[in-house]
């Protein structure tokens, strides 16, 4: 089964991807392809039409480890959604080698490696496990561009 077709099998729509807002001048690109190898920019939340939308906000005071949680898996599939605009078909993929996930934490919050479960769970769900698993950082921030409340980077092989 293609990562596509497991998603449609989950019940899960990638949003469209990423639509930097006006204004908002951004010297990069969210996706890099280099030969063999993709580096994901940091990426927030999209709505379905590819609007950033956060969340926003500290994981501990604004938002509870289960909402972050929720997030991260929503991110995963932004992640997959520029992804996929990048390199047409996610079944280019061949490995997930890391990933970084930045939360922006309240004082003595300590769970951001229970937050990345929901983008780990989710990528290991949609590629399966020799294709999906990944080395992992969660760290947590006093602060993230945009009072955002978590963002997550990765690197990844593609096919050539």
């Amino acid at each position: 089964m293609s990562p596509e077709q497991k998603l449609v099998a989950l019940g899960l729509v990638l949003p469209a991807p990423t639509n930097t807002p006006a204004g908002l001048h951004l010297p990069f690109v969210p996706v890099n392809v280099r030969g063999a190898q993709v580096f994901i920019s940091g990426h927030p939340k999209t709505s379905p039409q590819g609007e950033i939308i956060g969340p926003y906000g500290q994981v501990g005071r604004d938002l509870t480890t289960e909402d972050a949680q929720l997030a991260a898996r929503d991110i995963a599939l932004t992640v997959l959604a520029n992804l996929k605009a990048e390199i047409g078909e996610l079944s280019r993929v061949t490995g997930w080698g890391r990933v970084y996930g930045m939360v922006n934490s309240a004082p003595a919050y300590s769970e951001q490696h229970l937050v990345l479960n929901g983008f780990s769970d989710l990528i290991i769900e949609v590629f399966g496990h020799e294709i999906g698993r990944h080395a992992r950082s969660a760290v947590g921030m006093h602060g993230l561009p945009l009072n955002f409340a978590l963002e997550i980077e990765a690197e990844l092989q593609i096919m050539l």
